[in-house]
Order: C-alpha cells, then structure tokens, then sequence
C-alpha cells in the first residue's frame, strides 16, 4: 500500500476481539469506538476489550490505534469546551487514558458542534469553543509526545454538510490536526422520506441534495481543509426505506417514513444483492449501487462503489479512506476491496 493513502477502520470496542491477523494487517489505523465525556471528563465505559490492543499490534507493528470519543447521541464536549477549567480536564484526562491503553492518538467524533441533535447540549459558542478543546488537547497530546520521544495523533470525524462548516472554525481547527475524516455516509436517510444514495461519490442529476463524497470535499477544501488531510468516508451497511413507489427502480422516491438503518454488509451479502426479488442497480453518474425490489430501497456501498472511492482519492490527492464499522462485513470483502485498490 501507498504510505501515503491511510486505511482506517472504525471498530466497536466489543468488536475488537473479532479483528484478524489478516485484516489488522490491512488497516493503517484502527478508530476503536467509543469513548465519552462525562462531566468533562474522557471515560471508556468497558475497558475490557482493550486488553485486546496488545494483539492487534503484534498481529501488525505498525498499526496505528486511536480512541474515538463521541459518535451519534453522545453528549458531555459542549459543557467540557464552554470553560478553560473544562477544556483543560477534558485533554488531561483524554491523554491519561492513551498513556494507560498504549494508544497512539485521540479522534474527536463530537456530532455536532453548535447543533443539539439527539439529545446533545449545544450553544452557539460551541463553534469557538470547539476550537479551544482541540488546540488543549492538540497541546495537552504534545507536552506528552516529549515526553515519550513521539508525536501523538488528533484526528476528528466531521459532519458532511454545509451545516458542519457553518458551526466550526475549519481554517483553525484543521492546523492541530493530523487529518479530518469527513463522514460521507448516513448522507440521506435518517431525516428524509426522499429515497437516494446515502454514500455516493458524486452529485447525479435528479438529486435533490446535492451532497456526495465530491461536493463534501469540496466544501471543506473551500473552508481552508487542506486536500492532503482530507480522510473520506465508506459505508459497511446500507440505509433502506419501505413503501417506495415502484418508479425509476425506487431512485428519488418519496416514502411515507424517513430511510432507516437497513442491512449490514454481511446480511446484504447473504439475502439481498440479487435474491429475494432484490435487483442490483448501478448509478453511473454517483458511482454507486442500489437494491429495489419493487417496494424496498436499498443504499449501501459495495466492491465497485469502494473501488471508485479509492481511485478519486488518490487522483485528488486526498490522505485516505475510512469506514464505519468493521463488524458489518464479516466476509471481509470490502476491506479486501480497499487494500487492493490502495496497493
């Protein structure tokens, strides 16, 4: 593999133990998910599988191994970022538990900063304050790299959207990071009854939204991101909705419910892509695949779509890929797909 295309995998934490000899040694870096914040404080709910850490990295030296702190509904950065007494036990505590895990860095995945969604506190001052947090932690991780004679990682996992760039300070926020991993998933679905891709890699006509992996990229290089830190986003499990309208193969169909999560990759594999009267379809313009089977929709990504995503990163010289989440493909044919198309 190039060295300088990343392949990161997100993995639960109780996922950990199911990860490869074969497969660690595919990934660059592992995103163990999740770690949180409570009352400032970074904690890891189940430190057991931890334990498991030690393998993985005789399974391949040179993997490197982050905590991820947040993921979808995970409160507690608003009220740690609001205060410098806040933002300063949030950074030593986080650098505590990489020095007692043998970590090699910190991925902040606060979904998001300035906006109160499923249930996280938010305030306008969120989008300063996010910049504060990780220029402590960005420093709190230094003083602690010279100690050791090492550089310790900061990465943080961003929304796709406008929205993400409208409540944070990118062109700062960038300079204490190592890279930003852009989530070009879960791009429609959850709060839409229009059917699309969800993880598609460019804007077809028809869609409604405009969003795709190129115009999130686009947006964050315009808002002062670096091409060369730029980590985009794919998919090991697929967005589905019901009751679709049986035209144009269920694309661009409303639905009387928003597109909930539909089958990982390993029950798409086995069920679904072609079976059961599920047909395949190939979007040429997004670069992405679709199942219909007359009244379901079906997005997910697959060894085709993945394939692409890789050779647009490297033509545009982006740092790399990342997915969400290991487990979902037990046949381990997407990895597979990005290792090869990397090397």
């Amino acid at each position: 593999m190039n060295e300088k295309n990343l392949l990161i995998g997100y993995v639960g934490s109780s996922a950990l133990p199911s990860v490869t000899p074969e497969d660690a040694l595919k990934m660059t870096h592992i995103n163990v998910a999740f770690g949180h914040v409570k009352d400032s404080r970074v904690t890891v709910a189940n430190t057991r599988n931890l334990d498991t850490l030690s393998k993985l990295r005789d399974y391949n030296p040179n993997l490197g191994i982050l905590l991820s702190l947040g993921g979808w509904s995970a409160g507690g950065f608003s009220e740690a970022a609001a205060t410098p007494e806040g933002r300063e036990t949030f950074a030593t505590t986080a650098v505590e538990i990489l020095k007692d895990a043998k970590l090699d860095g910190i991925d902040v995945d606060w979904e998001y900063p300035c906006y109160g969604v499923a249930g996280i506190g938010a305030q306008p001052a969120d989008k300063r304050n996010f910049t504060l947090l990780l220029k402590e932690l960005r420093q709190a991780l230094d003083r602690q790299g010279e100690q050791d004679g090492r550089h310790y990682l900061l990465t943080i996992a961003t929304g796709a959207d406008q929205y993400y760039i409208d409540g944070t300070e990118m062109d700062e926020v960038q300079t204490y990071l190592d890279w930003v991993q852009l989530m070009t998933y879960d791009m429609r679905g959850g709060f839409q009854i229009l059917t699309g891709h969800h993880t598609n890699l460019f804007t077809p006509t028809g869609d409604l939204f405009r969003i795709s992996v190129d115009a999130s990229v686009n947006m964050f290089v315009k808002a002062g991101v670096p091409s060369h830190k730029i980590v985009i986003g794919g998919a090991f499990y697929s967005r589905m909705w019901k009751n679709v309208p049986n035209k144009n193969n269920g694309l661009y169909q409303m639905s009387p419910t928003s597109g909930g999560y539909g089958p990982v990759y390993t029950d798409l594999l086995a069920d679904y892509i072609n079976k059961n009267g599920f047909i395949r379809y190939w979007d040429e313009e997004a670069q992405a695949p679709y199942l219909f089977d007359g009244t379901t929709f079906i997005t997910y990504d697959d060894e085709q779509s993945l394939q692409a995503k890789c050779a647009y990163l490297q033509e545009n010289k982006l740092k790399g890929i990342m997915f969400w989440e290991y487990s979902c493909d037990q046949s381990g044919t997407l990895l597979d797909t990005m290792y090869r198309a990397l090397s």
